[in-house]
């Protein structure tokens, strides 16, 4: 029977796993031309979420884990559980059944029996989330659509089921700054889209905060566009431009009128606001570089402190 590897990056979810497992089981046990593993992640937890993980491996031969030395990040955890699954299909999912378990039998009946290589979800609603916090999600989705080549759907989610060739396409992108949404999107693959509405946490509290989810997104942009870089030359070449007529503006203005240069509080702004505008260039280039910097070192994407896998 074709094998489906369920992949769950965990940090500090002791109180969801239970009623994680408790969910994928009954989903698994209503697709019984399938079998199954589920590979958690535990992405370098404080609490006692590998100790829990550990007690169901030791009753389900399915059940596998991968602890890291530290937090690596959910990037880092996505990769390490693709790295290791073994099955036909491979399937994200959070611990906090926030990602329907389902859906799956849908999802697997679409790519089985339609041909699609993934299927993949998104949220049409935010519900319990904080309106600023949804705006400024979607303003991302639109922004980064326009400014780079990869295919990123508003409200998309890390829930999606693979074919192994997609795996395998995936796991051939081994950058070290990853933004996984960026590479579904960018490696292409015909894939269908489920729509559900979204899903509060069974337990616990989210991980991901404003500051968090703001760098992860400048992440996304400087992982698949080049359009800041671009843009700060453009505002350079304008800028430079203007300068130059007003420096032509103020000598013809001098030698006709004999009337010298003032207003020094204008004369400052103007400066503050071009020195502004050049640590601004500055930043994005630096981000750019930072991320040069960070691969050319090669270090390994995450680091392993235990498994069952490779017992």
């Amino acid at each position: 029977m074709n094998l489906i590897s369920v992949i769950v990056p965990c940090y500090n979810e002791e109180e969801a796993i239970p009623y994680f497992y408790e969910e994928i089981q009954k989903t698994a046990q209503k697709m019984e031309d399938v079998d199954f593993e589920f590979i958690f992640v535990n992405d370098g937890s404080k609490d006692n979420t590998v100790s829990i993980v550990k007690e169901y491996a030791n009753k389900d031969e399915r059940v596998k884990y991968l602890s890291f030395s530290r937090n690596f990040g959910k990037e880092a955890a996505i990769y390490a559980g693709l790295q290791n699954c073994r099955g036909n299909y491979a399937v994200l999912m959070d611990a906090d059944l926030q990602d329907p378990p389902y859906l799956l039998p849908e999802m697997y009946k679409a790519i089985v029996e339609d041909g699609y290589d993934s299927v993949a979800t998104r949220r049409v609603t935010r519900k319990g989330e904080p309106p600023i916090r949804s705006f400024f999600a979607r303003l991302f989705y639109k922004i980064i659509n326009k400014i780079s080549d990869a295919d990123i759907v508003d409200g998309a989610r890390d829930y999606r089921l693979m074919t192994r060739q997609m795996v395998d396409a995936i796991l051939s992108m081994s950058e070290y700054n990853r933004f996984s949404k960026g590479i579904f999107g960018w490696i292409g693959f015909n894939t269908k889209w489920i729509e559900f509405e979204n899903v509060e946490r069974v337990a616990g509290e989210t991980k991901w905060s404003f500051w968090k989810l703001f760098k992860y997104s400048l992440e996304g942009i400087t992982a698949f566009s080049i359009v800041p870089l671009q843009l700060a030359s453009v505002i350079g070449v304008l800028l430079s431009m203007i300068a130059f007529i007003f420096i032509i503006i103020i000598v013809v203005r001098t030698i006709i009128f004999g009337d010298p240069v003032s207003g020094w509080p204008s004369t400052m702004c103007v400066i503050i606001l071009l020195g502004g505008l050049q640590l601004l260039a500055i930043g994005v280039l630096g981000q750019y570089l930072s991320k040069t910097y960070l691969e050319t070192k090669k270090r390994p994407i995450y680091i392993l402190k235990d498994d069952n896998i490779h017992e």
